[in-house]
């Protein structure tokens, strides 16, 4: 409740431990009340593999994802496209090798069949493309430098207008 508190309400609270925290119910937005942290708390530490609960700021924006996957021959895949559950719901997902730059990271946005949800679309604000590149491009040099990194989700990044925040992140190091 004070880690609650000290961030300012409303909050969001995820699982720590489970790698799909939404399908087990182990997410709870808007979370405005102390009774509702304690509340919260006490059912999200009982969900299977759950080892702690974490505490964010309540942030906004479009679900966002970038991820890598090591390719035995060829170095790292990068990815990007909708995060969050659209990744799984929409399949719209581009990909380049590492080290990728500027220009391939904002041609993979482009071909996104999503890219113009970027603009922002009724009323809604949209994403700077450029941040997003340069999110694509720090995941890419990340994994150039250090190739023991087998996978890497970073989803979902929240992007607005002046922001892109990674929210979530997951690696699998190869060993």
């Amino acid at each position: 409740v004070a880690s609650a508190k000290s961030l300012g309400m409303p909050v969001v609270m995820k699982v720590v431990g489970p790698v799909h925290k939404s399908d087990v119910g182990g997410v709870v937005l808007n979370v405005s009340s102390e009774e509702q942290v304690a509340d919260e708390f006490k059912r999200l530490i009982t969900i299977k593999d759950t080892t702690a609960v974490l505490i964010q700021p309540m942030l906004s924006g479009i679900e966002l994802f970038a991820g890598a996957m090591a390719e035995p021959k060829f170095g790292h895949t990068i990815l990007c496209g909708m995060g969050g559950i659209f990744i799984e719901v929409l399949k719209d997902v581009t990909a380049g090798l590492a080290p990728i730059g500027k220009p391939e990271a904002l041609d993979m946005i482009a071909k996104l069949k999503s890219a113009k949800i970027f603009e922002g679309v009724r009323g809604q604000a949209g994403v700077s493309v450029d941040l997003f590149a340069e999110s694509i491009i720090r995941l890419s040099l990340l994994v150039v430098v250090a190739p023991e990194i087998a996978e890497m989700d970073l989803n979902p990044l929240l992007g607005s207008v002046n922001r892109v925040v990674t929210v979530d992140a997951r690696i699998r190091i190869r060993r």
